[in-house]
């Protein structure tokens, strides 16, 4: 990384890689469902009406039509709609309110993560955020390879694609999801547009479906006497509620695309006339939190509509072992009844658009995944280098999800369990990110409706706790690759942080006051010597300047340096305020006073190359070595000296300029 003096480039510079990329994908991910975080330089992009982007959460959400009849079916038989209401009650009372709310307090599209990440602190919130970055990846992961393994089925199962493409699911599968990592190394861009062209067309062939189906059934009254001959229901109606409330995890998957429902406000027109400010003096898009709200509840209550009516047709027309493993519906139960209720022709038209948008859908999780990681990882200074760049990065994803799918098998209904863990586990972040929202306004403001809010999305948390609980318990495949995928971005972060300890880790500086300015400029170009000190009074400074004075040749005024690090060592670079003042009546020396810091050493480094002193006066602890690096990487402390000729080592390394360099010295305390 390519670092200069100047303080304007020294700060950014050292988001020099992450900042490159997220320039070249910034249409892409804005474009798509996910959007960088205000870290990186701001890119206005058109904004459209809320009906318009809500399209772009309906790839994501109404693709998943395409499997979740059949897997409703599969899990719970005849009382497949019962679930499905079940799930459609927890959509409109659990997750939509969720969201909505998270709207309110993450209106730039950061989404949940992000609000836990400013309500947790310290690395117990580091370790936080990583934990549920990795059922995020998950969740992407899933995505597309779940998708890809679909349209693999529907390609296979119709009787003109498949005599091109062949009866091999994982085959097709790897194929595709080859062919997409492909585009996307290439360099890949979307719009609205294809998202209106991918989702309406689906919604209205699927209706079409759904309305032929319900037209044999009405013909045939027959078929709903056989299905409500079923014995499940000889059971009386609360027998039905334990019966739905137990097999509704496996039913969760029908929950996704909620947190790209917030994910996408950035492109959701706001009313100019109508921003409000704040408390902290930031505006408020009114109109655009409103038009987010709208398209949560109206993306949620199509979906419902459609959960329901298709899973009433699926188990009334279809039988388990069709939508079984192996079976000729298994993951194209809505296709299976449009190629043998409508004809081969329809059929294949619909098997056509399912596809598309199953597509579709991977490329928003492939997007999401280039953008997730390069949006947290740098900053806490957990990424390697190449994690900042959109080729390696979509080599690695495309070959992660290609072990994915030779591990599932391309298997539809065994790759749910592991897509249901990652949906739950975010919609469980966003829950508890609410709560803990409201209950640190209600600190501010008490009112009965905060009150009543905390209860309510707290009884919501322990909803989605039992359901992912439930759903880790029966099919553990998504906790395991959410494991994995924890302990990988775990191990790759403490090697990462390491290796980039040493860069200057500061953002920017600020020097306070019109006299610390004037001495400030006074100091720099080889006019003083720099004296990093920890504590002292107006004697022990006179005591330290006549030491060195007396064992070293120095004529020039001292700096004497004190740093004051903030609460928040997890924190990776961070901005400084400084104060400079005249020696307690002393014309020669200086005092410098640096508030703020991240760590002591770097920062050292950062003020020398400043003010460009003559010398560096450092002092040497001499305490374990071991213990000193442990306490550096985590608190920004330890061994000083050692660690400050490190950082200004690799920082002269780092850059071309032939200034003359400050001369070092290493004392013993």
């Amino acid at each position: 990384m390519i670092f200069r003096k100047n303080d304007k480039e020294s700060g950014s510079k050292n988001k020099n890689y992450s900042h490159k990329f997220v320039k070249n994908l910034s249409f892409l991910l804005t474009k798509l469902f996910y959007f960088k975080m205000k870290s990186g330089p701001h890119v206005q992009e058109k904004t459209h009406h809320w009906f318009s982007v809500l399209c772009l959460t309906g790839v994501d959400y109404f693709s998943t039509l395409a499997y979740q009849p059949g897997i409703a079916l599969m899990a719970v038989g005849a009382l497949a709609p019962f679930s499905s209401l079940l799930l459609v009650l927890v959509t409109l009372f659990g997750a939509v309110p969720t969201y909505r709310e998270v709207a309110k307090r993450s209106f730039t599209g950061q989404g949940s993560i992000a609000m836990l990440e400013n309500l947790l602190s310290g690395w117990s919130g580091k370790f936080c955020v990583l934990g549920l970055i990795s059922f995020a990846v998950t969740d992407f992961f899933i995505t597309i390879t779940l998708s890809a393994s679909d349209a693999a089925a529907h390609m296979v199962e119709n009787p003109y694609i498949s005599t091109y493409v062949g009866h091999s699911n994982l085959a097709i599968s790897i194929v595709m999801v080859l062919a997409l990592g492909a585009v996307f190394y290439v360099g890949f861009r979307e719009a609205i547009l294809v998202a209106i062209l991918c989702t309406i067309p689906f919604l209205l062939l699927t209706l079409i479906v759904i309305i032929k189906a319900s037209l044999v059934i009405m013909n045939e009254p027959i078929l709903i006497y056989q299905w409500i001959s079923d014995p499940i229901f000889k059971v009386d109606w609360f027998g039905l509620f334990i019966i739905s409330a137990l097999a509704f995890p496996k039913l969760a998957l029908g929950l996704s695309g909620f947190e790209t429902g917030v994910s996408v406000m950035p492109l959701i027109k706001n009313g100019k006339s109508d921003l409000q400010e704040s408390h902290n003096k930031t505006n408020i898009p009114v109109e655009r939190i409103k038009g987010t709200k709208n398209l949560l509840l109206f993306s949620a209550l199509i979906m419902s509509a459609y959960l329901i009516t298709s899973s009433i047709v699926t188990s009334i027309l279809l039988k388990q072992s069709q939508v079984a493993d192996g079976g000729e519906a298994s993951g194209r139960a809505l296709s299976f009844l449009a190629h043998k209720y409508i004809g081969n022709g329809y059929g294949t038209v619909y098997d056509f658009c399912t596809i598309i948008i199953l597509g579709f859908a991977g490329s928003s999780a492939l997007a999401g995944l280039l953008n997730i990681i390069p949006r947290y990882l740098p900053r806490f200074g957990m990424a390697p280098q190449w994690a900042s760049f959109r080729r390696p990065l979509v080599v690695i994803i495309t070959l992660i999800s290609t072990i994915i799918l030779v591990v599932f098998n391309a298997n539809v209904n065994a790759q749910a369990g592991a897509y249901a863990t990652g949906v739950l586990a975010l919609i469980l972040s966003a829950a508890i990110a609410v709560t803990l929202s409201i209950k640190k306004e209600l600190k501010v403001k008490s009112s009965k409706k905060l009150r009543f809010k905390i209860i309510y999305f707290f009884l919501v948390s322990i909803v989605f706790t039992y359901t992912l609980i439930d759903n880790v318990k029966i099919r553990p495949d998504g906790l395991v690759i959410a494991f994995i995928f924890f302990i990988a971005i775990l191990l790759a972060s403490a090697i990462s942080r390491w290796r980039r300890a040493f860069e200057l880790r500061v953002e920017s500086h600020n020097i306070i006051g019109v006299e610390s300015e004037k001495l400030w400029e006074e100091i720099k170009n080889k006019k003083v010597n720099l004296v990093p000190i920890s504590f002292g009074d107006k004697k022990w400074f006179k005591h330290k300047e006549d030491k060195i004075k007396e064992h070293y040749k120095c004529e020039a005024p001292l700096a004497f340096l004190t740093i004051s690090l903030r609460d928040d060592r997890s924190e990776f670079e961070t901005p400084l305020v400084i104060k400079v003042l005249r020696m307690y009546n002393d014309a020669n020396n200086y005092l410098i006073e640096v508030s703020g810091a991240v760590a002591i050493p770097n920062t050292v480094a950062y003020i020398s190359e400043q003010i460009d002193p003559i010398a560096i006066y450092l002092g040497l602890a001499r305490k374990n070595a071991m213990e000193q690096a442990i306490f550096y990487v985590l608190f920004g402390e330890g061994e000083i000296g050692i660690l400050t000729y490190k950082v200004l080592v690799q920082y002269w390394e780092s850059t071309e300029e032939d200034d003359v360099r400050p001369v070092i010295f290493l004392m013993s305390e």
